[in-house]
């Protein structure tokens, strides 16, 4: 899977329309090949995004769970430090 695409499930502050709709995005292109469609294919990669983006958003409002929402901030930190780890350290 994409290691870009974000989880956005149990966030706080909870995910935006436009993350949903970007984590789409790229799930398709992966899916696709294709970064930027040609004009032949244009109408199918975005109902495709916009069929992956309503199907996202309504998981997301279905969902439950009791643990604590997680805190972007930190979750952002800890991918950071993984990738330095990962790829090691830019100078």
């Amino acid at each position: 899977m994409c290691r870009n695409i974000q989880k956005l499930y149990n966030v706080d502050p909870a995910a935006t329309e436009r993350e949903v709709r970007d984590a789409a995005l790229q799930y398709v292109r992966k899916v696709s090949g294709f970064t930027k469609p040609s004009q032949a294919n244009e109408a199918a990669f975005e109902r495709a995004v916009e069929a992956v983006a309503a199907a996202s958003s309504e998981l997301l409002a279905e969902l439950v769970t009791s643990a604590p929402p997680r805190d972007r901030e930190r979750e952002a930190a800890r991918r950071r430090e993984a990738a330095a780890r990962r790829y090691g350290a830019a100078a």
